[in-house]
């Protein structure tokens, strides 16, 4: 924690005596499908659901190192909890405080903030997941206000949002991402959302979301017309670091209950601790999990720095972020053999839930291409 300041250090504390009261408890509850909606509230009231948000909107005006260590804790116990809240700070209400307008900021995001209102990032389609560009929802003018059709999917807390962050094409296909604009809807009986089961990070409400002639007026734009993309990417620079935050606490939380459980599992008269094999998977996973959070803690710092190598960073976060959440659960697993292939232990719900973190705000192929393109920019 040699990049903590007290202030850092307190905040760990209170969110660690938040976790291990409220969310631990909750865990395979919502692992088994049910929605945190209470605990989303709980987080507003500690002012810690969006953090980085100024008081008088419900934030605790914090930085982004604050904001990662947030969701770094909170995956420790449920990565599931820990995706709703990044998306709805992150993606949703920091975002919608930056670029959308008066009302946005002064009526939509205190709810957000409180967690008295629900948030969906809608970007997403059954079409285009990796090639965003691409999407096919439209948004087209009729007498003088916008109409909006289409699906979405995979979207995070899609069942249970008051708001949506839509993302529509509203101009030419062959525009791509320069005729995309984004819209804040507020849910209504034109929005239809149908629950996607999934393998891991359940209980975050994930749905496909039908768009039905939503009528949507100028002040429900975000940003400027055709300038969606610009506010889609504001979020998902910041979903991808948030990705590497909760693969931080899902490797620290798998290294821990691998290490204790070895101490005590007796095996051949001895702890398999004491076994060189066993020896040798929990130091590389230490190895990895602490490079990682180097990684992680300081693309934090130079986003508030201003640093414009930070969304170069925020790939390289989600990359190592899932690649080392996925490979030390593994060994982990791998150590407490069929205990830790059961749901008495943890890591069972913890292996399933770091599969996505390879696949979401961004499949780690997409990201490797993207890390590419800044490389080239770097060594032009």
């Amino acid at each position: 924690m040699y990049m903590l300041s007290e202030e850092h250090k307190l905040t760990v504390k209170v969110i660690r005596e938040f976790v291990d009261q409220h969310v631990r408890p909750k865990a395979r509850s919502i692992d088994k499908g049910e929605y945190p909606r209470q605990l989303l509230k709980l987080l507003g009231e500690l002012n810690i659901l969006v953090p980085t948000l100024p008081p008088d909107v419900g934030g605790a005006g914090a930085d982004t190192l604050t904001q990662v260590l947030v969701v770094e804790e909170l995956a420790k116990a449920s990565p599931g909890l820990a995706t709703i809240m990044e998306i709805q700070s992150s993606m949703l209400a920091e975002n919608l405080y930056h670029n959308g307008n008066k009302v946005h900021r002064e009526e939509v995001v205190p709810k957000l903030a409180s967690g008295d209102a629900i948030g969906a990032f809608a970007l997403s389609e059954p079409c285009c997941g990796s090639d965003a560009a691409a999407i096919q929802t439209r948004a087209e003018r009729r007498g003088g206000e916008w109409v909006i059709n289409g699906t979405k999917m995979w979207i995070t807390s899609g069942l249970y949002a008051d708001y949506y962050l839509v993302f529509a094409r509203s101009g030419p296909a062959e525009a791509r991402h320069r005729a995309i604009t984004a819209f804040l809807l507020h849910r209504n009986s034109c929005i239809e959302a149908t629950p996607i089961e999934v393998m891991g990070v359940r209980g975050t409400g994930t749905a496909e979301v039908r768009l039905n002639d939503c009528r949507a007026g100028d002040d429900d734009v975000v940003g400027e017309v055709n300038g969606g993309w610009k506010i889609a990417m504001w979020g998902i620079n910041m979903g991808r670091l948030n990705v590497g935050a909760i693969g931080l606490g899902i490797a620290e939380e798998a290294l821990r209950e691998a290490y204790f459980y070895a101490q005590r599992r007796i095996a051949f008269g001895k702890a398999i601790s004491e076994f060189q094999i066993i020896q040798h998977y929990l130091a590389e996973m230490y190895a990895r999990t602490e490079a990682l959070r180097s990684v992680v803690y300081t693309a934090a710092k130079m986003r508030d720095a201003g640093d414009p190598d930070f969304p170069l960073y925020a790939q390289v976060a989600k990359l190592l972020g899932s690649r080392t959440a996925v490979d030390v659960v593994r060994l982990a697993l791998q150590i407490q053999g069929g205990y830790g292939y059961s749901t008495d232990s943890p890591l069972e719900m913890l292996y399933r839930d770091a599969k996505v973190t390879e696949i979401y705000e961004g499949t780690n192929e997409i990201i490797l291409n993207t890390i590419y393109k800044f490389m080239r920019e770097k060594f032009a």
